[in-house]
């Protein structure tokens, strides 16, 4: 696996060029605004002794001006760079989701994916720029402003720090539990967007099994600890601020008491005293901005720790450097096994603890180049596993698999998922145009290809129905389309990608009669000229495959074709007897995979309970119940 050996920092270090510009722009207007005390108190010396002001009127408007003027470039490239920092960021990001590994992405929910990827973005901009830049701007005022008032008068200087001093020792212990709770407080964000996600991605069920209120529960319980969490996280921004203003509010009382003081005494002149004064105003905003800084950049480091932790997920496996695609399959050999399986094992690892799940036991077969290959078998046998390890979604954990005669983890990624084209059980549409969906794959696709693949997959129909044909928008996972016309779009997708290896995952499974006899016609036609798998549960779409591969506890029970394997395997007798009896309108045999028996009320049956009202056991005499060998 791909390792991740930079950070978030490390995309900062791209722009620093422009955050030093910035930077160095800031601190000129710091050089700007300390100089106008400075003009402020010549301004008064030259109006106490009869001097002309001119000079220092218009000295004191050009430092005004060049303030404002510095102080609005800085932002400007602050702004710029920041903007830059989340572009990359959240483009390195997506990257690396995207060509993750199926198993660690799994394992995280998906509604803090997505909080890390937008939210937590945009606070690592403020942190790595805003408040930064802050906090050296802010950071430089302080300390010019320091110096010259210790130049001033030394000992209204530790009057000064005595007061500011004890204010930001208690700010810096307040920082430190801000960045606590700020960090709970992302936390707790992700876990509500993740409940939030599975809740809505799953609607209809909710709805169906009456559940709203225990979700609704269940999710507002989450976004009370995320209240909880942001309260706190308000409170010690809220104790941080005016924590700084009693200092600066005390110091400036303090000083006012003792410079009059002192001047009245004659120990000091109102020019210095004024001058100083200035300088401690200077500090007030400059002090507060700090700590606003301290407190946005440890809120953004939580931030970036989150996205840290996601851009370091597991990536799929690099290709290997040099490595060349193997030829199209249809230019091979007639002989030549598209796909080989070698005592192929493998288990999903799931959770944080890695609990492993063995699917595959030793599983060996071959697909020839052409014509069409059925996987068969009950629920669990690992099928769709299968095709996951073909289009190297997961890496075997023993054993090997062969494309075109060479092992397929020696191939480029690229190449083979150009070679196999994947139509899965669920009918991935996305939201978009149908004619965006039928080329995601194959996005510089001609017309006349476009057409055709629309043709074999039987859509030619519907799309004319459709009032803006190919241009016509589809909603989230295809809506606007019926469930088989999505399956024939997704189908129609795979085709337009040419490839050599077709992998049909329950392709059929929403095809009505029809459909299903015409797709069958398709499936024949393009098994000429590539291979074809195709995972049934329908015997009915596969009973004339070339090859029948039959599966059963993660191993391959038996191979042939439809009439052998009728003979000599019981379980695909089983499969195949009952589901074509059904078809024909028999009754399936007692012995057969499902029979009625008598229904027995459970336990927690009880008249009245309000389910069941209105029902008796005469109203719910039968029910399906499968046989212990079909188990």
């Amino acid at each position: 696996m791909a390792s991740y050996t930079g950070s978030v920092a490390s995309v900062a270090r791209q722009h620093t060029g422009l955050l030093l510009t910035g930077v160095l722009l800031g601190l000129l207007g710091v050089g700007a605004s300390l100089a106008q005390p400075w003009a402020i108190g010549n301004l008064i010396e030259a109006a106490g002794g009869g001097a002309p002001m001119t000079g220092p009127v218009a000295q004191l408007v050009g430092l005004f001006c060049a303030g404002a003027l510095f102080s609005s470039l800085q932002a400007y490239a602050i702004g710029r760079a920041g903007e830059n920092i989340v572009f990359d960021v959240r483009q390195t990001l997506i990257g690396r989701l995207l060509r993750a590994d199926l198993t660690a992405f799994g394992k995280e929910s998906q509604g803090d994916i997505f909080t890390r990827t937008v939210t937590d973005t945009s606070l690592v901009k403020i942190a790595l720029s805003q408040s930064l830049a802050q906090l050296i701007v802010s950071g430089a005022t302080v300390i010019g402003g320091v110096v010259l008032m210790f130049l001033i008068d030394l000992w209204l200087m530790v009057i000064t720090m005595s007061c500011l001093g004890t204010a930001s020792i208690i700010s810096v212990a307040l920082a430190r539990k801000l960045r606590k709770v700020a960090l709970q407080n992302r936390d707790d964000t992700g876990a509500f967007a993740g409940d939030v996600q599975r809740v809505l991605s799953a609607l209809p069920t909710v709805k169906a099994s009456r559940a709203e209120s225990r979700e609704a529960a269940r999710i507002g319980g989450l976004a009370e600890r995320t209240r909880r969490s942001g309260i706190r996280v308000n409170a010690y921004n809220a104790l941080l601020m005016p924590s700084m203003n009693v200092g600066t509010q005390g110091a400036l009382a303090v000083v006012v008491g003792v410079g009059m003081a002192w001047v009245a005494r004659g120990e000091m002149d109102m020019a210095s005293l004024t001058t100083f004064i200035m300088y401690l105003f200077q500090l007030v905003s400059p002090l507060v901005m700090f700590f606003m800084g301290v407190g946005q950049f440890v809120q953004g480091r939580a931030a970036i720790q989150r996205v840290d932790e996601l851009a370091r997920m597991p990536q799929e496996a690099d290709d290997p450097a040099g490595a060349a695609g193997p030829a199209p399959f249809w230019q091979l050999a007639p002989h030549q096994p598209a796909v080989e399986f070698h005592d192929v094992r493998f288990a999903y690892r799931r959770g944080k603890r890695a609990e492993t799940t063995q699917v595959l036991n030793g599983v060996s077969f071959s697909v020839p180049a052409r014509g069409l290959t059925a996987v068969v078998g009950p629920s669990g046998a690992g099928k769709t596993t299968m095709f996951q390890l073909i289009e190297r979604f997961y890496a075997v954990d023993g054993g090997r698999v062969r494309l075109g005669g060479q092992n397929i983890e020696a191939l480029p990624l690229d190449t083979v998922r150009g070679l196999v084209g994947y139509v899965q059980q669920d009918s991935a549409a996305m939201r978009g145009t149908i004619r965006e969906n039928l080329t995601y794959a194959h996005p510089h696709a001609g017309e006349d290809a476009l057409w055709e693949a629309v043709e074999m997959a039987g859509l030619t129909t519907v799309i004319a129905q459709l009032p803006h044909g190919l241009d016509t928008e589809l909603g989230d996972q295809g809506s606007g389309l019926s469930g088989g016309q999505r399956q024939r779009l997704c189908i129609a997708r795979t085709l337009l990608q040419q490839p050599a290896v077709m992998l049909l995952d329950e392709a059929t499974s929403n095809l009505d009669s029809d459909s299903e006899r015409d797709f069958r016609d398709v499936v024949r036609r393009v098994s000429r000229r590539c291979a074809v798998i195709a995972i049934a549960h329908r015997i009915s779409t596969v009973i004339d495959a070339d090859k029948i591969v039959v599966m059963e506890g993660g191993r391959v029970r038996a191979t042939g074709v439809h009439h052998d394997l009728m003979e000599r395997d019981e379980l695909y007798r089983r499969l195949a007897g009952s589901q074509l009896h059904a078809e024909n309108g028999s009754a399936a045999p007692a012995a057969g995979p499902e029979r009625l028996e008598p229904w027995a009320p459970p336990p927690s049956f009880a008249v009245g309970w309000p389910p069941y009202v209105g029902l008796t056991e005469q109203t719910l005499q039968l029910r399906p119940i499968k046989s212990e060998e079909h188990r």
